[in-house]
């Protein structure tokens, strides 16, 4: 007879626990990576936008009043909603009150019928989740856009404007790419927050890491392993993250300076 006794490391860690789901963390870790790659780049494109909106001004009537309250007030009120209630919240609110009104198999505004049925079954989780993360990063993103972009000194911008730029063209040669590379750390500690917070999506029943690790959890009735092990895979691309932004800032350093 084989011996059926499980392996166990330093008296009370077991392997074979993690071994037998491995396919699970796998794409549980698959998951967790492409959602924080998505939810970062429209968090970005989103940021961006909300950045410019925020600081949209112009000295000659009917315009400025547009851009009092068709940019700056609905974009301010975006910013003060995502940055002041919970992620978690978020979250939930999104996936159980709002994508539904989008997306129904009767009466969704985007989405009806069978389509939205097939959506809501087999992507639902990761619609909400997605819309969620990208939503509430980018109203931290367009903080740190905001900062950089005032943070460039006027005559800069003037400068550009002399030379016969449009204030579009202004920004996007001359203003940007220097307030770029101050925001890059802060940018950095953004996508690194949210890596993590991709946790929270589990919640709603999309398997990513921490789905996978209550799962095995449940099924054991054993914490150590499973936790720990999603721990260190956390640990381990917030490591490889942070060594990634820090040799892009290595790099633009030393551009700037040669």
């Amino acid at each position: 007879m084989q011996d059926s006794t499980p392996v166990v490391w330093f008296g009370w860690f077991r392997p074979d626990i993690l071994a037998e789901y491995k396919q699970l963390f796998w794409q549980g870790a698959l998951v967790t990576v492409g959602m924080t790659i998505a939810c970062v780049l429209m968090g970005c494109a989103l940021g961006l936008l909300l950045a410019l909106a925020r600081l949209a001004d112009t000295r000659h009537q009917p315009w400025k009043a547009v851009c009092q309250y068709l940019l700056r007030w609905p974009s301010t009120v975006y910013v003060s909603f995502f940055r002041g209630t919970p992620l978690f919240v978020q979250i939930l609110l999104m996936h159980f009150a709002v994508m539904p009104l989008f997306i129904h198999p009767v009466d969704g505004l985007l989405v009806s019928g069978d389509l939205a049925r097939t959506l809501k079954q087999d992507h639902g989780a990761l619609i909400s989740g997605v819309v969620a993360l990208t939503l509430n990063s980018a109203a931290y993103i367009s903080e740190v856009f905001r900062a950089g972009i005032q943070s460039i000194a006027r005559g800069q911008k003037q400068a550009g404007l002399s030379l016969g730029m449009t204030h579009g063209q202004m920004m996007r040669y001359v203003v940007i790419p220097q307030a770029f590379r101050r925001m890059l750390p802060p940018l950095g500690n953004n996508m690194i927050s949210l890596l993590k917070d991709t946790s929270l999506v589990s919640a709603i029943g999309l398997a990513e890491m921490a789905y996978a690790a209550r799962t095995v959890a449940g099924a054991y009735g054993r914490y150590w392993e499973p936790y720990l092990a999603i721990a260190l895979a956390y640990w381990l691309m917030t490591f490889a993250l942070a060594g990634g932004l820090r040799r892009l800032e290595n790099h633009l350093a030393r551009a700037d300076h040669t």
